[in-house]
């Protein structure tokens, strides 16, 4: 387990240990919960943008596609 100092805000701090007053978990234990939960959020938004790019790129071919399919059809 890696040691990690951080700087919280002080509205924040006053939050956190108000919550965990009544919740009952330890501060290190939140703060561990509340990084995996982030970081989960952030790796869904990187693959949603990925996906977004991804999905452009496949869309132009598509359509590139779909226009040479409809030249065949008028041939006949």
């Amino acid at each position: 387990m890696k040691t990690v100092s951080l700087k919280i805000d002080d509205s924040i701090f006053g939050e956190t240990e108000n919550i965990l007053s009544r919740i009952k978990i330890p501060r290190n234990r939140y703060i561990n919960e509340a990084i995996d939960y982030y970081n989960k959020l952030q790796r869904r938004q990187l693959l949603e943008e990925r996906l977004k790019s991804e999905s452009n790129l496949v869309k132009n071919d598509s359509v590139r596609i779909l226009q040479e399919f409809e030249k065949i059809d008028y041939v006949d």
